[in-house]
C-alpha cells in the first residue's frame, strides 16, 4: 500500500499543479512592415522594372466611350513614375469618367507583373504600378473614390520569353462595378 501511495503521489502533484502558461509573443518589432521591397542591385535588376517594356491596356468599351485610339491605349511607363508624355491619355480618361460619357462610373485598375521575380515582390510591384496610374488619373481630375486599384502580381502571367513577359508587365484599366 505504501509503494502504491508513493507512486501515486507524483501523479497527484503533477495533476494538481497550475497549468503551464501559454508561450508569450516576443515583445517589440514584430509588427509586419508595409513597405515595398528594396530595389534589386544593379548587377541583377528585376525584369519588371524596365520602363520601356511596360504598358497599360484600356478596355475596349472604355476606349470606345472615351474616344481613345489604340495608339494612345498602349504606352510605356516606369513602374515608379508615369511619364509626362503619357499624362495626356490619362487626362482623357479622367475627363471621360468625370464629365464625359462615363460620368459617375467606377474605374478599376489591375497591376500585373511577369513571373520572373519573387511572388511577393511581383504582387507589390503590380500594386505599385496600379497605384501610380491611379495617382496620375486623380491628379488629372478624377475623383479618387471612383478609382479602385489592385494587384494580381504574376498570377495571370503567360509569357515565356522577353516579348511575352513584356505583355505580362501592365496595368489593365476596366470599368468597375
Amino acid at each position: 500500500m505504501r509503494i502504491f501511495a508513493l507512486t501515486l503521489l507524483p501523479l497527484l502533484v503533477a495533476c494538481g499543479s497550475d497549468a503551464k502558461p501559454p508561450p508569450q509573443a516576443p515583445a517589440g518589432g514584430t509588427e509586419p512592415q508595409a513597405q515595398a521591397p528594396a530595389p534589386a542591385p544593379a548587377d541583377n535588376p528585376k525584369p519588371d522594372d524596365n520602363p520601356s517594356k511596360s504598358q497599360i491596356r484600356i478596355a475596349e468599351e472604355i476606349k470606345k466611350a472615351c474616344g481613345i485610339t489604340d495608339d494612345e491605349a498602349h504606352f510605356a511607363y516606369d513602374s515608379d513614375q508615369v511619364r509626362d508624355q503619357d499624362k495626356a491619355v490619362l487626362k482623357k480618361l479622367a475627363d471621360c469618367f468625370t464629365t464625359g460619357p462615363l460620368k459617375g462610373r467606377q474605374m478599376k485598375l489591375v497591376g500585373h507583373a511577369d513571373p520572373r521575380g519573387e511572388d511577393e515582390y511581383n504582387m507589390v510591384l503590380g500594386g505599385r504600378r496600379a497605384d501610380n496610374i491611379k495617382s496620375a488619373i486623380v491628379t488629372a481630375g478624377m475623383n479618387g473614390a471612383k478609382v479602385d486599384s489592385t494587384s494580381r502580381g504574376e498570377m495571370d502571367a503567360s509569357g515565356t520569353d522577353d516579348a511575352g513577359w513584356a505583355q505580362d508587365r501592365r496595368v489593365d484599366i476596366m470599368l468597375g462595378q
